[in-house]
């Protein structure tokens, strides 16, 4: 088995993810949503509410974790647009009354 040997910086991004993952699951978004707020405006209070400690993170950040960064934005992007598609299917199928021609 080979040993991957893991920088002091690849550990610090793994412990920043790890904070913001924890930080944004704790944020609550669902009871801003009940107040009124939407997405957008939901992530920027996050953005702004964390600023400096997104700020250390980004420090340490290179071309391969913009990157990354990249590729988990289109993946978050493809998981919504799924959602919106079934969402529509959903909707159309309620949408869709069924008729016995059976009965009179």
């Amino acid at each position: 088995m080979k040993r991957i040997h893991r920088s002091d910086k690849s550990i610090d991004k793994e412990i920043g993810f790890s904070w913001f993952t924890n930080k944004f699951n704790s944020y609550e978004p669902f009871e801003k949503f009940a107040l009124g707020q939407n997405p957008k405006d939901v992530a920027e209070e996050f953005i702004d509410d964390n600023i400096t400690k997104i700020y250390e993170m980004f420090e340490k950040f290179d071309d391969e974790d913009k990157d990354a960064l990249e590729q988990l934005q289109k993946l978050t992007e493809c998981e919504w647009h799924v959602f919106s598609i079934l969402k529509n299917q959903l909707e159309f199928k309620q949408k869709v009354k069924f008729v016995d021609f059976k009965k009179k």
